[in-house]
C-alpha cells in the first residue's frame, strides 16, 4: 500500500520527530549537539521555517516549527539530515545510515495544542528520567522559552506571545504551565498522531485541513461504521454467503 504524502501547509505549525536508525544514538558529544543546532538555525532561515521549540535527545529529535512555504519543512529536514550525516561520518570515521529514512510529522491546531506540544517536547528529558526538571537539560528550548537565556534559533509563536505583555511576563506564564502535568491521554494522542502522520486538533480543524489538502487526515474507522445502512447491507450479504 502506498504511503500517504506528508501534510504540509504554509503557516500551519508542525510537530516533527526524527529518530536514529534502529533507535541508535545520533549524538555522541557536546560538539555534535552544537553542530546540529547551528545547522538547524542555518537551514531554518534558508527555507523560511520558524522554530518554536526543540529537544535533542540521545537518539532522536523533536521540533515544533511553522513553515512559511509548503516545501519549507521538507527542504530544511533534507538539507539538515544530509549535512549532519556527513559531519558524523567524517568525525567518527563511519559509513552508512544514521537516521530513519522518513521523519514523522503532524499538523497542529495552534490555539488548542501548540503550547501543549511545546511542553511535551521540553519535558522529554524528564520523562526519560535524564533530569528531574526541564531547566536542567541543556539541549532543549526550555531555557529560552521559560528562562532568561537567549537562543537565537527560536522564534516565538503567536500563542506564546499572547501569554504576556512583555518577555518577562511571557516566560513567567510559560513556566507556570509546567506546574500542571500533561495527562497520559494527551501524551498518547500526541505520540499516535505524530507517528502516523495525522492531524492534532479538533474536528473543525481536521475538516478544514482535509478540505484544503483534498485528502483524509484521520485513520479510517476499523470495521466500518456499524450504524450505517451500508455496513448492515454488507453484513447481510456476508452472512448469506
Amino acid at each position: 500500500m502506498a504511503r500517504l504524502a506528508r501534510m504540509n501547509l504554509p503557516d500551519v505549525p508542525q510537530h516533527i520527530i526524527q529518530r536514529g536508525n534502529n533507535r541508535q544514538a545520533i549524538f555522541f558529544t557536546d560538539e555534535d549537539y552544537k553542530f546540529y543546532l547551528d545547522k538547524l538555525k542555518q537551514y531554518a532561515e534558508q527555507y523560511n521555517v520558524a522554530i518554536h521549540a526543540f529537544v535533542l535527545m540521545t537518539n532522536h529529535v523533536h521540533l515544533l516549527v511553522t513553515p512559511r512555504t509548503k516545501t519549507g519543512v521538507s527542504q530544511m529536514m533534507q538539507s539538515l539530515g544530509q549535512t549532519y550525516v556527513r559531519y558524523i561520518n567524517l568525525t567518527y570515521k563511519r559509513t552508512g545510515t544514521l537516521c530513519e529514512g522518513r521523519y514523522k510529522s503532524t499538523l497542529i491546531d495552534s490555539p488548542l495544542y501548540l503550547l501543549l506540544v511545546s511542553r511535551y517536547i521540553e519535558l522529554n528529558p524528564v520523562r526519560a528520567a535524564m533530569v528531574s526538571h526541564p531547566s536542567e537539560y541543556p539541549w532543549s528550548s526550555f531555557r529560552g522559552n521559560a528562562m532568561n537565556k537567549q537562543i537565537l534559533l527560536l522564534t516565538p509563536h503567536a500563542c506564546y506571545v499572547t501569554l504576556g505583555r512583555n518577555d518577562a511576563d511571557r516566560r513567567e506564564a510559560y513556566r507556570a504551565l509546567f506546574d500542571h502535568s500533561i495527562t497520559d491521554k494527551d501524551i498518547a494522542n500526541i505520540r499516535s498522531v505524530t507517528g502516523k502522520g495525522w492531524v492534532l486538533g479538533d474536528e473543525r480543524f481536521k475538516q478544514q485541513i482535509a478540505q484544503t489538502l483534498g485528502r483524509r487526515v484521520t485513520p479510517k474507522p476499523r470495521g466500518g461504521d456499524r450504524k450505517s445502512k451500508a455496513y448492515h447491507e454488507k453484513s447481510k450479504k456476508t452472512k448469506i454467503k
